[in-house]
């Protein structure tokens, strides 16, 4: 994909945007829907690539916040099935994805520089809406605590703050993995953990990612790792009481990881909070098959207000770029 090329900006200037087209097919009539991509300045010095996939210009936004290493790519289905209700905002962190080619000097992204990067762009876009996936969904919340106003819902779908022995094996073996150079061992290992329950396809496209992972992103993978352990949730959780919008967390039946059962605890600081189990889902949830994908959708929509459809969504993307851990190469439509 084409982002615009940076010049000498100040802080919370951004890049000259490069706007897109993708073409839709709705209710059987092409439409183009422009999507506008810019490299945006913050005020910590880093560069985000951000995408607006704009649908129509007096609807609210959608903000979707990816887990760790995934990038922008890996919402194409996702937003499809928002595109008939909301605009759509997106971003790749700065070691990842298209913000890379931004960020040129060696850095070690913290958790907090995740959040504050979350703000900042809450801030300045100013969406109603929330969705995050994994990982993504610890920064969400704390943004959501320290003031991310504009947000009336969020949805935080394959998160836990509570590490359980099978969440621990993992992340601890992929950053071992990863540290000694050895990206197939860390390909399988995450296709027959977290991603067991994925078709083939995407299995071979996680592994064609991982296996080609660049040397900076393995030393984040094993920096996030070890901030992830340190942890300690009875002293960050507390701060989620000052969220002040509604949360929804969602979490597959089949997910061993981040489980549905273990998300319940954090009623006690999240006011108000409402869960969903998927079932049949895994941590992967709606890229697991056709029916996790109809059920997720229709819990996110539902949830922001919107009907939901309980046969496949009459949206569809010509030449799509379906939702995946990894930016896709390959169509793997399930019919969402």
């Amino acid at each position: 994909m084409r982002c615009a090329l940076l010049s000498p900006m100040s802080p919370l200037e951004v890049a000259r945007p490069g706007v897109t087209v993708n073409r839709f097919v709705f209710r059987n009539v092409e439409m183009d829907m422009p999507v506008e991509k810019v490299a945006v300045r913050l005020a910590n010095s880093f560069h985000v690539h951000v995408e607006r996939h704009i649908f129509h210009a007096d609807r609210d936004s959608v903000i979707l916040i990816n887990g760790a290493l995934a990038t922008t790519a890996s919402f194409g289905q996702t937003i499809k099935y928002m595109s008939a209700h909301h605009n759509v905002l997106c971003f790749d962190l700065p070691y990842a994805g298209q913000s890379r080619q931004h960020n040129k000097r060696s850095f070690l992204l913290s958790k907090d520089d995740e959040v504050d990067i979350l703000l900042e762009l809450i801030h300045r876009y100013k969406p109603g809406y929330l969705c995050s996936v994994s990982w993504g969904g610890l920064a969400a919340l704390l943004a959501l605590s320290r003031g991310a106003s504009s947000i009336r819902r969020a949805a935080i779908c394959s998160f836990s703050p509570y590490l359980n022995d099978a969440m621990v094996r993992y992340i601890t073996t992929a950053r071992d993995l990863l540290s000694r150079g050895e990206n197939k061992a860390a390909a399988h290992l995450l296709n027959d953990t977290v991603g067991r329950n994925l078709p083939r396809i995407v299995k071979l496209l996680n592994y064609r990612y991982l296996t080609s992972l660049p040397k900076e992103e393995q030393d984040q993978v094993a920096f996030h790792v070890d901030q992830i352990l340190a942890l300690q949730p009875d002293v960050y959780l507390p701060q989620m009481s000052n969220i002040r919008c509604q949360v929804k967390f969602i979490n597959g039946m089949l997910d061993e990881h981040t489980t549905a059962r273990d998300i319940r605890q954090i009623s006690t600081y999240v006011k108000g909070a409402q869960f969903a189990a998927i079932p049949d889902a895994g941590h992967f949830l709606d890229l697991e098959g056709r029916s996790q994908a109809a059920a997720v959708r229709d819990e996110i929509l539902g949830f922001y207000g919107e009907p939901v459809q309980t046969a496949a969504p009459v949206l569809v993307a010509a030449a799509a770029q379906e939702q995946t851990f990894a930016p896709l190469e390959l169509n793997t439509s399930y019919g969402a």
